[in-house]
């Protein structure tokens, strides 16, 4: 089946782009959650729009996104509270939006939890390092404290 993506689906291809999949895959999980349309001949002259649409955002996503990386340097190292057992192990692991509220608390720009990535698990505490994708061509490594709640 023929359809045209509204939104970035991994591992098929971003906004706009037309794919072929199985009918399954579109009828089950891509049109049901809105992340795709049938292509049909109105569709896609409408995916014209969405590509010039989304070019002028890209050019200043990309200034935006040179702001941040900016702003999340400017912080320094990010404390992450987590809680800790009596014997200094983690309770669970540090995950993306625990990361996101901490950069929050420290007066840090607000970042999507899905750009954020930590590179395995965080089960341990002391200093890590994050990487936060901000735009294709920008990405940010800052490092990040977990530190022992309360």
């Amino acid at each position: 089946m023929k359809i045209i993506l509204t939104a970035d689906v991994s591992g098929l291809g971003e906004s706009g782009d037309i794919v072929e999949v199985r009918d399954g895959h579109a009828r089950n999980l891509l049109l049901p959650r809105g992340l795709a349309i049938v292509a049909t001949k109105g569709a896609q002259k409408q995916v014209e729009t969405i590509r010039r649409v989304q070019e002028n955002r890209r050019v200043r996503n990309l200034e935006h996104a040179r702001e941040l990386k900016q702003q999340l340097q400017d912080l320094g190292t990010v404390d992450v509270p987590a809680k800790v057992s009596k014997q200094g192990k983690l309770f669970g692991s540090v995950t993306a939006a625990d990361v996101v509220s901490a950069v929050r608390q420290a007066g840090g720009p607000n970042i999507d939890k899905r750009s954020v990535d930590t590179k395995g698990h965080i089960k341990k505490l002391g200093k890590h390092s994050v990487e936060v994708r901000l735009h294709p061509d920008v990405s940010v490594t800052f490092p990040v404290e977990v530190a022992s709640k309360g």
